[in-house]
């Protein structure tokens, strides 16, 4: 008898009858003789609903009571499922986050898990139950409820099977697999059969949103063998291990692009050695989330510094900047919102220079502006303009013969 942790998103239970559905896929993997852990987002675009009604109350709702408020939604479905899998004569118990064990740090909205006490799970497991646990939750040491931010069910389902030291993890989704970039973007977007962790993980930091980031951390770190696959239909899915061997090893694997990126340019700071320090430190103490960083020494008394975060946080973080000036001595805050960042991915890129100078070249023949550039041993990341991002992913796609991959033998 082994152990399988399912997860099924907000897709895959949009409705009684797709929570039926899953009720019968979860049956298939006990009757095959193994013990099943599932993890469930809340159903469909309910949690959109709930965000929009605490919009509606205060264009500034808490985040203590935003955590309370969306937690909600994922008991709302596991409530529905152990119900479609008693009545179909399964034993099965449904748990919130915190029933099932899952700690976190004490950050509302976007919370970490720190420790997972599995002895709850494992007794109703010992008992023969089907064991429904609500993702995307935790509870922190002194009681809070918690979120783990959006796509946070993936985090769990991970966490859970290395905690559990399950045989596998399954994230069903509303598509087959990972692909070499978005399908609804690119039409010849090729799924692939498997992809390293690093890269996955570089894929889902870059704005894939097939698979959330701290969950191929934690699988990564716990090596647990994970597969992105079909809710609706019966097909393989793609594998994240640690090496790829079934497909050719190509300099660039994967595409990942994010749009609503605003780009802040702090000016006349003073080019002193704690400088970037003081900067980085504290935004990060305010749970401001930067990404590409660039530094512009204009004189020797003075520097610029400019980085990116997603538009969503633009207010918030101009708002911690200005409530630091005085420490951090800046002149003035400069920036600029309208923008994307575009991704290419691949753990070929090490051993293959030159790939950056053919990605910049491709993007300048079609006339795209490159506003930033970060870059790392696997990848590299350009911002361009909001209007210029379909183009971009669609010439990269092209330039790095993502849909020609040939599959050895």
């Amino acid at each position: 008898m082994g152990l399988v942790v399912q997860k099924f998103g907000g897709t895959s239970v949009g409705s009684v009858e797709r929570i039926k559905h899953v009720a019968g896929r979860v049956i298939e993997t006990v009757e095959n003789g193994d013990q099943v852990v599932v993890v469930v987002s809340a159903m469909g675009k309910s949690t959109d609903e709930l965000v929009k009604l605490a919009n509606d109350i205060t264009d500034k709702p808490s985040k203590r009571e935003m955590d309370m408020l969306l937690s909600t939604g994922e008991q709302v479905t596991i409530s529905l499922l152990s119900m479609a899998l008693q009545a179909r004569g399964y034993e099965a118990v449904s748990l919130t986050g915190w029933q099932a064990g899952i700690i976190t740090e004490a950050c509302h909205s976007n919370a970490r898990i720190t420790k997972f006490e599995e002895e709850t799970i494992k007794q109703h497991l010992g008992a023969g139950k089907i064991v429904i646990v609500a993702g995307f939750q935790g509870v922190t040491v002194d009681d809070e409820i918690t979120t783990l931010g959006r796509g946070g069910s993936d985090t769990t389902a991970v966490a859970l099977a290395a905690g559990l030291h399950a045989d596998r993890c399954d994230i069903f989704t509303d598509v087959t697999g990972v692909f070499t970039t978005d399908p609804r973007v690119v039409k010849n977007a090729r799924k692939l059969s498997s992809i390293s962790y690093d890269e996955m993980l570089e894929l889902a930091n870059l704005g894939a949103g097939v698979l959330h980031p701290r969950a191929v951390e934690f699988a990564k770190n716990y090596q647990v063998k994970l597969t992105v696959r079909s809710s609706m239909v019966e097909e393989e899915g793609t594998m994240i291990e640690e090496e790829v061997t079934v497909e050719e090893n190509l300099v660039v694997r994967g595409l990942a692009f994010e749009s609503n990126v605003a780009k802040i340019s702090v000016c006349g700071m003073p080019n002193q050695i704690e400088g970037l320090s003081n900067l980085f430190t504290t935004l990060a103490a305010n749970n401001v989330n930067v990404d590409i960083i660039i530094q512009n020494v204009i004189a020797s008394e003075n520097t610029n510094i400019s980085f990116s975060v997603l538009s969503e946080k633009l207010t918030e973080t101009l708002e911690v900047l200005e409530q630091n000036r005085e420490t951090l001595k800046f002149q003035e805050i400069l920036h600029e919102t309208g923008l994307a960042k575009v991704s290419i991915v691949g753990s070929g890129m090490i051993s293959n220079p030159g790939v950056a100078g053919q990605m910049f070249k491709a993007l300048s023949e079609k006339g795209i502006l490159i506003k930033m550039v970060s870059t790392s041993e696997i990848k590299v990341s350009t911002v361009v303009d909001q209007k210029d991002m379909v183009l971009a992913v669609e010439t990269l796609h092209e330039e790095f013969q993502l849909d020609k991959v040939k599959v050895t033998v």
